[in-house]
């Protein structure tokens, strides 16, 4: 870890650069320790920049909204990235494409679409992350994912260098894709249609109200734990785990929802172990009891 040599750079550039961050606040769960770097880059330049000198020298972990991470209480040897507020512009192309920053969440690009009268996102106003984020992970729900309203993808990697890539060049799967994990995504270009702007606030209010239904709310939680079994049953992955674990199941503070067995809970001061045990004792339950291996969809920093 080259300390001294992005110490003195740090002055070099206006974006923030800190030492020894505390990464509890910075995730849904609020569970973690601290990185020996935190890097928020204001603009492309100073990132850019930054990856030339830094970016094949060290661990570069990419940190979103923090609603489907885990991270270790350890301090992470290595430099965590989060981009700044100038990554979470929107902008409407003349030909209905809709632009929109890495930094950007996604309930604020569904609601840019509901403005400018465009449907197709609607879906978005339900997932609790970033566009950089769902992009990574291939994010969705109600039947509908990022793969179905992309464009292209604007990423830079860790040499500093820009480039786009068309939706067509991705190979897109459940919950994930093939490109590059040294990729960090800047941007994407979504397309969706022109449609009645009351007929789109309703189809987003409809959505919010099935969700809130089914899943928990305004808790310590980061969304889905685990990936649905594609290909290997008909059941959802939150029946698997009411059917082979006690509901009451928990490691410390760290506890399955009473609503959504699919989603975890710090009751109060969790740790990483104790979120860690819960999810390998639901994957080994699950397994011992159907057979089928769980995925994990959250992101874990180690």
């Amino acid at each position: 870890m080259l300390i001294d040599e992005i110490k003195i750079f740090s002055k070099e550039i206006k974006s923030k650069i800190d030492f020894n961050y505390d990464l509890k606040k910075s995730n849904w769960f609020n569970i973690g320790g601290k990185t020996k770097v935190y890097f928020k880059p204001e603009s492309l330049s100073d990132l850019i920049i930054f990856l030339k000198k830094f970016g094949l020298k060290n661990k570069i972990f990419i940190l979103g909204a923090g609603s489907n991470t885990l991270i270790n209480d350890r301090t992470f040897d290595g430099i965590v990235i989060k981009l700044g507020k100038n990554f979470s512009n929107t902008s409407l192309l003349p030909n209905g494409i809709i632009v929109a920053g890495s930094a950007c969440s996604d309930k604020k690009l569904s609601e840019f679409a509901l403005e400018n009268e465009i449907s197709g996102l609607e879906f978005l106003s339900c997932i609790p992350g970033t566009v950089g984020g769902g992009l990574r992970m291939n994010a969705g729900c109600f039947k509908r994912e990022f793969k179905d309203i992309l464009v292209s993808v604007q990423a830079i990697d860790r040499s500093g260098r820009v480039i786009t890539i068309p939706v067509n060049n991705i190979i897109f799967e459940y919950r994930n894709n093939d490109l590059s994990e040294d990729l960090i995504f800047l941007s994407a270009s979504f397309k969706g249609e022109k449609n009645n702007k009351n007929k789109i606030e309703e189809e987003m209010k409809e959505l919010k109200n099935i969700k809130e239904k089914a899943q928990p709310t305004k808790i310590k939680t980061s969304g889905s734990t685990f990936k649905n079994p594609i290909n290997q049953t008909e059941k959802k992955v939150w029946e698997l785990i009411r059917e082979s674990v006690p509901i009451n199941a928990s490691f410390g503070d760290a506890h399955i929802s009473e609503k959504h067995s699919n989603f975890f809970v710090n009751k109060n001061n969790a740790s990483f172990n104790d979120m860690k045990k819960l999810i390998e004792f639901v994957t080994k339950s699950v397994e011992e009891k159907t057979g089928i291996k769980l995925e994990k969809e959250i992101k874990i920093l180690e």
